[in-house]
Formats: C-alpha cells, sequence, structure tokens
C-alpha cells in the first residue's frame, strides 16, 4: 500500500520535498498557509512535470484548467491544516527555522494525526529534543533533514530519540531509499547534526580567511572546489586522512588547529550583508552578484544540472 504523504510548509525546502515524493509515485498534500505561495507552487511543480490539484474549496485562483485528480504520483494544494495531514502515514514539517514556530506547528497537528503516522522535522539546527517536548505524538516524532535542492542531493539525516517507538527510524529511512535518498542515521539527537557542522566549521574558517586578508570569496572557493571538494565528493574526511597518512595529519592538525579561525558568532562578514539586504542568491547579491529574477533561475538550473551530472557520474564511478 502507497503510503500518503503531507508537507508542511511551501516554500523552498517544503515544495522540493514534494516534488521528491511525488515524482517516486507517492500522493502528497502540500500545505501553507499562504494562498500566494501555494499559487507560485503550483505554477513552479506544474513546469516541472509534476500533477498539481487543488484542495476542495480552494478558490479558482489557482489556475483554470481543470484540476486533476489527487493521486498517485501528484500533489494537492491546501491552505487548510487538518485537510493535509488526514490519513497522512508520513507527515514532514517543513516550516521557518524557528523553534517555537515549528513547536506551535507540530502541536496543532497531533488532533489530526494517524496512530501509527510518523512525523519528521525538516529542521536544519534545532535539537529533537527540543522539537518533542510537550508533543503527544514524541515517540514517533523524528527528523528527516534533507537538503537544498532535495529533488538531487542524496543524503538525508535521520535522527531519533532514546524513546522512538521501535522501527520508527527503520521505516523512515526505507521510505527515503524508496525515493532514491542515502539516509544516514544519527546514532544521537546533535544540534546542526553532522552535515552542518562540517559545513559550518568550512565556512568558519573561509570568512576568517577572508576577514584576515588572505584571499578574496573567488579564490578562496577555487581551493576548494578545485582541491578538497573535488575529493571530498568521492570520500570523507576519514577516509582522506587515511589516504594522506594519520602520522601526517597529526602534525596537519597540531601546527594548524591553534591558528584557526575560533568565531563563537555569526562571522561579521556575513552579518553585514545581512544588514545591508544582501542575502545571497535569493536577494540576487551576497558574497557575488546574480542578477535579476530570470539570470537567477538560468544559475539555479545550471547548478541543478551540475549536481545531477556529478553524481551520476559518482554512481558510474561505484558501479565500474
Amino acid at each position: 500500500m502507497t503510503v500518503s504523504i503531507a508537507v508542511l510548509g511551501a516554500g523552498t525546502m517544503g515544495s522540493g520535498i514534494a516534488e521528491l515524493f511525488a515524482a517516486h509515485g507517492f500522493p502528497v498534500a502540500l500545505y501553507d498557509p499562504n494562498g500566494s505561495v501555494l499559487f507560485n507552487v503550483r505554477q513552479r511543480l506544474s513546469e516541472r512535470g509534476i500533477s498539481v490539484a487543488a484542495a476542495e474549496g480552494e478558490p479558482a485562483a489557482y489556475g483554470d484548467a481543470a484540476k486533476p485528480a489527487f493521486g498517485t504520483g501528484s500533489v494537492r494544494l491546501s491552505s487548510e491544516l487538518a485537510d493535509a495531514v488526514k490519513g497522512a502515514g508520513f507527515v514532514i514539517e517543513a516550516g521557518p527555522e524557528k523553534l517555537e514556530t515549528k513547536r506551535e506547528l507540530l502541536h496543532a497537528i497531533a488532533p489530526f494525526l494517524a496512530d501509527d503516522a510518523i512525523v519528521a522535522s525538516n529542521t536544519s539546527t534545532l535539537p529533537l529534543e527540543s522539537l518533542a517536548q510537550g508533543q503527544t505524538f514524541a515517540n514517533r516524532l523524528l527528523i528527516a533533514h534533507f537538503f537544498n535542492p532535495a529533488t538531487v542531493v542524496p543524503l538525508v539525516e535521520v535522527v531519533g530519540l532514546p524513546d522512538t517507538e521501535p522501527g520508527v527510524v527503520e521505516r523512515a529511512a526505507a521510505l527515503m531509499v524508496s525515493c532514491g535518498k542515502a539516509p544516514v542515521v544519527l546514532k544521537k539527537d546533535c544540534p546542526g547534526f553532522i552535515a552542518n557542522r562540517l559545513q559550518a566549521a568550512v565556512l568558519r574558517e573561509a570568512c576568517h580567511l577572508l576577514s584576515c586578508g588572505v584571499a578574496d570569496a573567488e579564490q578562496i572557493d577555487r581551493a576548494m572546489t578545485e582541491g578538497p571538494g573535488l575529493r571530498w565528493a568521492l570520500n570523507g574526511p576519514f577516509a582522506i586522512a587515511d589516504y594522506g597518512g594519520l602520522d601526517i595529519w597529526e602534525k596537519v592538525t597540531s601546527n594548524l588547529f591553534p591558528l584557526l579561525g575560533g568565531d563563537r558568532e555569526a562571522p561579521e562578514v556575513i552579518s553585514a550583508s545581512v544588514r545591508q539586504g544582501h542575502l545571497g542568491f535569493k536577494s540576487g547579491a551576497g558574497f557575488y552578484e546574480y542578477g535579476d529574477g530570470e539570470a537567477r533561475q538560468r544559475e539555479a538550473s545550471r547548478r541543478e544540472q551540475a549536481l545531477l551530472q556529478l553524481i551520476r557520474g559518482r554512481k558510474g564511478e561505484s558501479e565500474s
């Protein structure tokens, strides 16, 4: 029997997760309280070949075309939380990255959940223990952290708690595998999980090098993409340390660790950009200039295709 999916939040990650499951044959209900967000998502998903249906009673603003039936491999849009959640076997919370906002949303779905439904938060940094506190379904709540673009990047970090109901983490991981994902199940809850902690460590040092005038952003990025980034696409840090020799890395880390940047807050180079409204790709400017909406759309498509090509190359390498 096909599991019905409910995704709560139709932003970049939520809509991408909904598209992923629909593309793999699952019926998906996508909730967002903002009608204009749903309207834009409908257009974007339709352009990407996903069958999109408005929920019963939704206004005609979602389009004049005949509404496709809600079924396998389709996305049904809804601005009603109960409508989206009822009957779902797997619910994914993808709301704003604020603890209280997520906790309130999780609390609100409790009356509508099926008794055996699994609920997952797509939080990037918040600890599961904080999200689960006081929730009536805490033993069925876990973290399933997707990466952007959710339809492309294979990794999904899965986190449970010591009192998570037996089989819940395994069922969630199996569901990810059925969508072509590569789940990594953490042994314990940890803020930021694995990948974001590693990314944050690299970004902290990159900002330190930039602030010290060692090189500009383009050169620092190039040092990564033309060097360690190529190796990291094939091996993780421990395998790379093994290949390099642990005796060598013992000396490297002893020499460098005392000299690395040790910021305990967001780097000022990032905070200054945020204060100026330069938020990166989504605003058109950050460390780089990205142009208008059309230019950014072309760049996003180019980046996605490059990621797909890289992933296909890695699969070909592993199969040869």
